[in-house]
């Protein structure tokens, strides 16, 4: 099963970069003078090379064999940055149950990742980031830890000499007004009555991004009453605060000009603020009963909101600051929802983000299929019926502007049936395709269902977000709220490309109407260099793999001007070691664009570009390939300590534990494919 179907040869190639005989003869045609090597010599470094790769593939698919669970799931760790677990301490302290022996490993987690500098970062060998470095401070403060402790110590310069308190994000400012220690009215508003407007109105919460519209619900229940849990002197941050604050340094900067729509959502937010002081707000207590039945009927029944850490712990806190008892069964389902996302051994204790295990599953079953296992392997009919067994069935958030659109396709997490995604389905489907599962019917009837829905979910300009369709109010992200700049859920060529290659895949051809509009869409975005930018890899390196894989898929021909750029410009991003790298700041820094130190993760989408597009003969190619065999470890596992994944570019980096090692398989396995070769697992 190839990563990217496309018609290519199979002719070897060299794997070292060793010229064959052919080549030799070619180059002494030309009048170079070239070393002419033995045939004999030339067949038994060809075997070796071989071997080399088989081993490699060997090694690298006994650790997934190791690593499934008895259910035919892989899960593997979802990492961040400081703040996920920080905020945990804070929700303990606000509602009153502290643990202190599971505190003391958070505290314990936190240190583990400050820098010798003294500050946190959002992802490995990253700059200082001052909200996450105030974040930690704040809950190690909150831990015990007092002001004079090196630790401390170190931290609060940096803080200090970035602005301190002042200039943290929106979020950080939240958490702190909890504690009192920042002004409500420093915080910008999101009145609760925006439960109110209705659907169709143009602002309306379903404008909103899926993680935005979890996140923002709950928030605004909190916001609206405004809760402050007061601290012991200890515990307070005040001298995180350059100078005493003075009311203007609770107002938000404006932008150069005067009527920017920036400027525009900052007067407005004035407005609100005064409304909000106002003891007459009629429609109040409406939106508060819509926002906490909401908050109710969007749990799902483990507990989770959204699946995802912001929505769950602010969804909590929600239920807190309308009167739920601590043990109240949806309080307890959040908090014992949030428990199960948590990593813990003697002596550190992490909150992931979210979790992953039906991404993880489908990424560690296809690299399985594209390595030879065959389709009725155990290990493969295990987690294809394990992901087939977790199709989303019931309406989610989606259906408000797809009513028409029957419920299908996949979720990231364990459960999480409000808010499946293209992205998940598309490779679920892919990696199940050929599975030989016992219910063969069912396994096609699930992919039909599957496939209707993304394609339904296609959006007006061609392209596909992750959750929603047709979300591109871009103007949200110009709200004083909106300092992550993710607010919106629009398409992007990483999910038009996946989309692509998933209508190829299932034979769709090139002319139908879904696939014409997304290549539209795919050509009008690829940067000038012939790249393109990815929303949720990083980062132009993870666009480009995903979009010439879909072109192949959909039968593009590669010959065209316009991927052979795209070809070009991964070829000229290799590094002198044979792979390729990216780092996170290329998304602050389009000149870093395939820029950094190589990564495992990083390679393999290159190696797997560069295949679709038929370069299964290309030198880069091959030093690609020498790259990732050489650089894996003895256990069949790589290393790679650099984030390749992003939750929002810039500002919330990700370290999939699982890439490292899926994708790498992915790439050796496909380019023994092509080169004509088969192997199989016993």
């Amino acid at each position: 099963m190839n990563s990217c179907k496309h018609p290519i040869s199979h002719a070897l190639t060299s794997f070292n970069g060793i010229a064959d005989p052919a080549d030799t003869k070619r180059s002494a045609k030309s009048g170079a003078k070239v070393h002419r090597l033995p045939s004999s010599i030339w067949k038994r470094r060809e075997e070796d090379s071989r071997n080399t790769l088989d081993q490699a593939i060997e090694r690298s698919r006994d650790f997934f064999f190791r690593e499934q669970t008895s259910q035919g799931y892989w899960w593997a760790e979802l990492e961040s940055n400081v703040t996920i677990t920080a905020e945990y301490i804070m929700l303990f302290h606000f509602m009153g149950m502290v643990d202190k022996e599971k505190e003391r490993k958070m505290a314990n987690y936190l240190l583990s990742k400050q820098t010798e500098e003294g500050f946190w970062t959002i992802y490995y060998g990253g700059p200082g980031d001052l909200s996450t470095t105030v974040e930690a401070y704040f809950a190690l403060k909150l831990a015990g830890y007092p002001t004079e402790h090196p630790a401390m110590v170190k931290a609060r310069a940096f803080i200090l000499e970035k602005g301190g308190i002042i200039k943290c994000r929106v979020f950080t400012k939240t958490f702190l007004a909890l504690f009192g220690e920042f002004a409500w009215f420093g915080v910008p508003s999101m009145p609760i009555e925006l439960m109110l407007l209705p659907n169709w109105a143009y602002f309306n919460l379903y404008e909103f991004s899926s993680w935005s519209r979890a996140t923002i619900i709950p928030l605004s229940i909190v916001m609206a009453e405004r809760p402050v849990r007061k601290l012991p002197p200890r515990a307070r941050v005040q001298e995180l605060y350059v100078r005493p604050p003075r009311p203007i340094d609770y107002t938000f900067t404006k932008e150069d000009g005067i009527l920017t729509w920036k400027n525009i959502f900052i007067g407005v937010d004035h407005i609100l603020k005064v409304y909000e002081k106002s003891p007459i707000r009629p429609f109040k207590k409406r939106a508060m009963e819509m926002a906490e039945a909401w908050v109710l009927e969007h749990q799902e029944p483990t507990g989770d909101w959204g699946g995802i850490q912001p929505a769950m712990l602010n969804s909590v806190l929600a239920l807190h600051c309308l009167g739920y008892a601590n043990d109240h069964p949806a309080v307890v389902k959040g908090l014992d929802a949030l428990a199960n996302f948590c990593i813990e051994d003697d002596d550190e204790l992490v909150l992931q983000s979210c979790i992953s295990p039906l991404w993880d599953t489908a990424l560690g079953l296809k690299a399985l299929m594209d390595s030879g296992v065959p389709a009725d392997h155990p290990a493969v009919v295990k987690a294809g019926q394990w992901l087939l067994d977790r199709e989303v069935r019931k309406p989610g958030d989606w259906k408000i502007k797809s009513p028409e659109l029957e419920p299908g396709g996949w979720a990231f997490e364990f459960l999480n049936d409000w808010y499946p995604d293209v992205d998940d389905s598309g490779f679920v489907m892919m990696a199940i395709k050929d599975v030989k599962v016992k219910d063969r019917k069912a396994k096609d009837e699930a992919i039909k269902r599957g496939i209707r829905w993304c394609l339904g979910m296609q959006s007006k300009n061609g392209g596909w977000g992750a959750f929603d369709k047709d979300n591109t109010k871009h103007l949200l992200n110009k709200i004083p709220f909106a300092d992550l700049e993710a607010l919106i859920d629009p398409p992007t060529a990483d999910l038009t490309g996946r989309m692509l290659e998933l209508m190829g895949s299932f034979s769709y051809p090139k002319d139908h109407p879904a696939a014409v509009r997304a290549l539209e869409f795919v050509k009008e975005v690829q940067e000038p260099d012939g790249s393109w930018w990815g929303r949720w890899g990083v980062n132009y390196i993870y666009g480009t793999w995903s979009v010439l894989c879909g072109l192949s898929a959909i039968g593009e021909d590669p010959a065209q001007p316009y991927i052979r750029k795209a070809i070009n410009w991964l070829k000229s991003k290799q590094n002198l070691d044979g792979g390729w790298g990216e780092t996170c700041e290329s998304y602050h820094d389009p000149a870093l664009a395939g820029v950094g130190e190589s990564t495992p993760s990083q390679t393999g989408w290159a190696i797997l570009a560069l295949l679709a597009a038929g370069e299964v003969d290309s030198p880069a190619v091959a030093r690609g390939v020498q790259y990732l065999v050489s650089t894996q470890k003895p256990d069949g596992t790589w290393d790679e300590d650099q984030y390749t994944g992003t939750g929002f570019p810039k500002y919330f980096m990700i370290k999939y534990h699982i890439y490292r090692n899926c994708f790498p398989l992915m790439a050796l396995g496909t380019y023994r494919e092509l080169r004509g070769e088969t192997a199989t697992a016993e």
